[in-house]
């Protein structure tokens, strides 16, 4: 399917897991993609690879106009960027706090300014932010992860409020425990890591971690322009995690 033959789309966080699958999928699908990243990564035919940085409001600006002068335009921002964080609101220090919402929110507003001047001119525009299951399910040990990711999937649907009349549609997708490095390296600081992801699979329905590329899937439907009357939508894709009680 070429649904985004003639877009431009720019995903951040571009280098691996989500992001990567993402920039992957948008590609396949016709658009010219650009994946932003803070690493240095490289680009597969018909992607740019930019370094960014979503915390730094100079490096989101000279990103943005890279991507403008180079395509003409924007059609489609994919705000996948974000890191984690384990603990309570006790134990994580008050940096971390900040650290951690600089780049999960913050992250998300300074690259939806920078995008929304070109967005206001594309007949598709679209932006879909990477939430998680995690602002809708209590989980322990990720007060501040789970802060972030609540504060994304608000904003999501008041960006969606502000700017449905301007043609331009906000989604999220909320994943749920996803196979990817980022989880990787989060389980590699617990005491027991393997313990810790059979943890993590058992407590799916599905009795596995989701794809990244299945996380794509979502970001690439609801993006689309052949989906014009979805905006406001957190889609979840979570192995049934936050749906399912099954019989122990």
């Amino acid at each position: 399917m070429r649904d985004y033959e003639g877009c431009t789309a720019v995903v951040t966080g571009g280098a691996s897991g989500i992001g990567a699958a993402t920039v992957r999928a948008l590609r396949d699908r016709g658009a010219r993609v650009f994946s932003l990243d803070r690493d240095e990564h490289p680009a597969d035919d018909g992607v740019t690879a930019v370094r960014a940085d979503v915390a730094d409001d100079n490096s989101v600006a000279a990103a943005m106009t890279q991507v403008v002068e180079e395509s003409g335009g924007l059609d489609v921002l994919v705000n996948n960027a974000g890191i984690g964080a384990a603990g309570t609101v006790e134990t994580n220090a008050l940096d971390e706090w900040q650290r951690v919402l600089d780049v999960n929110l913050l992250g998300v507003v300074r690259m939806t300014r920078a995008s929304l001047p070109h967005l206001r001119r594309s007949a598709s525009a679209a932006v879909v932010n990477t939430c998680s299951v995690a602002a809708d399910v209590g989980l322990p040990q990720r007060a501040l992860y789970s802060a972030s990711k609540g504060a994304v999937l608000a904003l999501t649907r008041a960006m969606a409020a502000d700017h449905v009349h301007e043609g331009i549609r906000v989604c999220c997708v909320n994943p749920g425990t996803a196979a990817t490095p980022w989880v990787q390296r989060l389980l590699d600081t617990a005491e027991d890591p393997v313990a810790e992801r059979t943890a993590l699979e058992a407590r799916q329905p599905t009795g596995r971690l989701v794809s990244a590329e299945e996380v794509a899937e979502a970001i690439t439907y609801l993006a689309s322009p052949r989906n014009s009357a979805a905006t406001g939508t957190a889609l979840t894709v979570d192995g049934g995690l936050t749906g399912l009680r099954l019989p122990r």
